[in-house]
């Protein structure tokens, strides 16, 4: 029996999410190895398991691998959940390339001064409801489809809605004016696996709080 995927990360969101996100999709179970202080980041640099000396790193199919849109391409071809041809990859691509860019957004405001938050907060809502959740409104109406390409669940509606997930942390009524994405987000978010991972108690990850931006903090700076 092949092991399963071992995820090295702190015990938060941050740049692993996706890759958990993705994972827990395909139904594919895994186990945490948690940095806990900056002497395990260390030890990890040192014997060489991390090719650029950053994480995140997962253990999977033998390999060590680092950089996650290179650890999120490689699940989503593995668990098929990629585009049947090249102009479905593309244009998944195109997708989740503005889908992670509104996501880093969210995952780094909380470690701004504390002076610019409201005004970052502000810009992450800004941008959230006029230039990326109208994209994938239209995307919606215009192919009539359930989901964003092909008609079938891929890595793009695992993505789209965790960062649906996020913003609403963030302004719990921000798609009172996307009607189809809020109809999207309950279709997706019923899928077995994906309803199984947003149950408490799964891997998800909490949203960030100040204990935890100081681990961070510690460990990574």
């Amino acid at each position: 029996m092949a092991s399963k995927p071992r995820l090295h990360y702190y015990n938060g969101r941050g740049r692993m999410e996706s890759i958990r996100w993705l994972l827990a999709a395909a139904g594919v179970e895994y186990e945490e190895q948690f940095i806990k202080e900056k002497e395990d980041l260390e030890k990890l640099k040192k014997d060489g398991s991390l090719l650029f000396q950053q994480v995140p790193m997962v253990e999977i199919d033998g390999m060590k691998m680092v950089q996650s849109r290179a650890v999120l391409n490689y699940i989503a071809a593995k668990y098929k959940l990629c585009g049947k041809d090249l102009k479905e990859n593309a244009l998944m691509d195109m997708y989740i390339e503005g889908i992670m860019d509104l996501g880093e957004m969210i995952m780094v405001y909380p470690f701004k001064p504390a002076d610019a938050i409201e005004k970052e907060l502000t810009l992450i809502i800004e941008r959230a409801t006029t230039r990326y959740f109208p994209v994938f409104e239209k995307v919606l109406k215009d192919h009539g489809q359930d989901y964003l390409v092909g008609n079938r669940f891929s890595r793009a509606d695992v993505q789209l809605l965790e960062v649906i997930l996020m913003v609403e942390e963030l302004q719990a009524d921000v798609l009172s004016k996307f009607p189809l994405l809020k109809t999207y987000k309950g279709r997706i978010s019923n899928i077995p696996t994906i309803k199984k991972f947003l149950q408490p108690g799964s891997a998800r990850k909490p949203e960030i709080d100040e204990k935890e931006i100081a681990e961070a903090i510690k460990i990574f700076y």
